[in-house]
């Protein structure tokens, strides 16, 4: 008996504004069909007979580009069916543009636990430069209603990297983060995706970032700092106080398997990783013809594992190569020994006889190490 997934991801398309670096599935909301759009939404869910749900996480697009009615419908919509005290985690992606005081009495009123906004930076000559329509008062306001309105579990997205961006204005950027007193935050390099402005820029020469050691000087600056502000770095991306990591990234990173909603989603249900059409009209023209999804991809065993090692390297526990062979039943010396031996002799991998788990200088190299445990 395949047991159902525990988690879902919910997709919203919708945003106020395009920023220059985004390749997501989204559109301009002025003039789109979001109320037919959210009803569809609500029946794709409906359909999965989803009752038990340990996390959800709503994001886009913007989710907080709703209407605080459209936001009230859809909160509801998605939760009536659950069962609260089995919810552990309900996150929901807000622009801090986006949320004014209607919006956060919509969450304070819902079972929404966790808050993360895109901040991306506190510099407004930046957010100016990478297509955002908030300034850095606006993070500061939100953060402070938020917390008035209950919420302790936020999170902020920042970008490092940018166009023109030196390591004083990362530095002054770590120092404002550290003073909003949340729990959580997501850093990302800027990496530029195809179909966006920036990649287009970057193409005609337009587009000055900072050069490779740079960014690796950035990084390094940001895990140190935020190590000494008692954050722990458990996953590439991501720095958390101790108990508020992110519960929903982390089923990624373990290969869980989830439920993938909305236009554009993709989930992993079954064995088949699968992605839903993308734009709108199509996404709700397949809902009504009983099926959302535009493509479908049935994992060998083999890509399971290499997953599984790919998302779990992610994260500063690692990989239990005990948890690796009762999932697989395999043996996990004979499938990886001779990678980890490499890998652990470069001083990429911590030498541990039971965990695989990136060193310092791995965390820096992930992507080469990941490729070494594709097995051609």
């Amino acid at each position: 008996m395949h047991t159902k997934p525990t988690s879902a991801y919910v997709h919203i398309p919708f945003c106020t504004q395009i920023c220059f670096y985004c390749d997501f599935s989204k559109v301009f909301i002025k003039n789109q069909p979001v109320d037919a759009y959210l009803d569809h939404l609500i029946q794709e869910f409906r359909r999965e007979e989803i009752t038990h749900l340990r996390t959800l996480y709503i994001g886009g697009g913007t989710p907080t580009a709703l209407s605080a009615d459209q936001l009230a419908y859809l909160l509801k919509e998605l939760t009536k069916s659950l069962d609260l005290s089995q919810m552990e985690e309900l996150t929901i992606e807000a622009n801090p543009g986006d949320l004014d005081p209607d919006k956060i009495a919509v969450l304070k009123d819902s079972p929404v636990n966790r808050v993360s906004l895109g901040v991306q930076t506190f510099d407004n000559r930046l957010l100016k430069k990478i297509g955002r329509s908030h300034q850095e008062q606006d993070i500061y306001d939100n953060i402070d209603r938020l917390k008035l309105a209950g919420f302790d579990n936020i999170s902020i997205d920042l970008i490092y990297a940018l166009p023109t961006q030196t390591m004083d204005q990362v530095k002054e950027n770590v120092a404002k983060a550290r003073t909003l007193d949340i729990p959580h935050m997501s850093l990302y390099s800027l990496i530029l995706e195809n179909h966006t402005v920036f990649m287009n820029r970057m193409r005609r020469g337009k587009l000055p970032l900072p050069k490779e050691e740079l960014e690796a000087e950035m990084f390094e600056y940001i895990i140190q700092e935020l190590e000494r502000a008692g954050f722990e770095h458990y996953e590439i991306s991501n720095f958390s106080k101790p108990g508020f990591e992110s519960r929903h990234n982390l089923m990624y990173w373990d290969n869980a398997e989830y439920y993938g909603l909305g236009a554009g989603a993709s989930g992993y249900v079954d064995g088949i990783r699968y992605k839903n059409h993308g734009p709108i009209r199509h996404y709700m023209q397949a809902v009504e013809e009983g099926n959302a999804r535009v493509q479908e991809e049935h994992l060998t065993q083999t890509e399971m594992m290499e997953e599984e090692m790919f998302l779990g390297l992610r994260k500063k526990t690692g990989v239990s190569k005990k948890r690796f062979e009762e999932k697989f039943g395999v043996n996990f010396d004979q499938q990886y020994g001779s990678v980890v031996e490499e890998l652990t002799q470069q001083g990429l991998l911590v030498p541990d006889k039971d965990i695989v788990r990136m060193t310092k200088k791995g965390l820096f190299l992930a992507d080469t190490v990941a490729e070494k445990f594709i097995l051609e």
